[in-house]
């Protein structure tokens, strides 16, 4: 199941990490929510596979380290988020769909 195109109209804002909202609900270690707005990542769905990483032009994302997640012990985390240029190469590359870019 994709990341919920919707999220920010059926979520609030938890906290911060890394300069960036958190969106709830937060239960760690299993349950992370999404990390970023316009450049979000739901940290429940990612399997830490890296592409993202890889395919991202300006470098948008960071490894985070979340022990104990069931899903897998690193996540993308959007930590230059303000930097996406919206060419949604990691939205459209993410094998677990576990991104959302949302131009504002």
């Amino acid at each position: 199941m994709p990341i919920d195109p919707d999220f920010q109209k059926k979520r609030k804002v938890v906290g911060k990490h890394s300069g960036h909202d958190v969106w709830g609900p937060v239960e760690p270690p299993k349950k992370l929510g999404i990390h970023g707005t316009n450049v979000a990542v739901d940290w429940d769905l990612c399997e830490g596979e890296g592409t993202c990483l890889d395919v991202c032009p300006v470098n948008v994302f960071d490894w985070a380290e979340t022990p104990g997640h069931p899903v897998s012990e690193k996540k993308s985390d959007p930590a230059r988020e303000p930097d996406c240029i919206y060419c949604m190469a990691c939205e459209v590359q993410c094998p677990t769909q576990a991104i959302k870019v949302t131009q504002q």
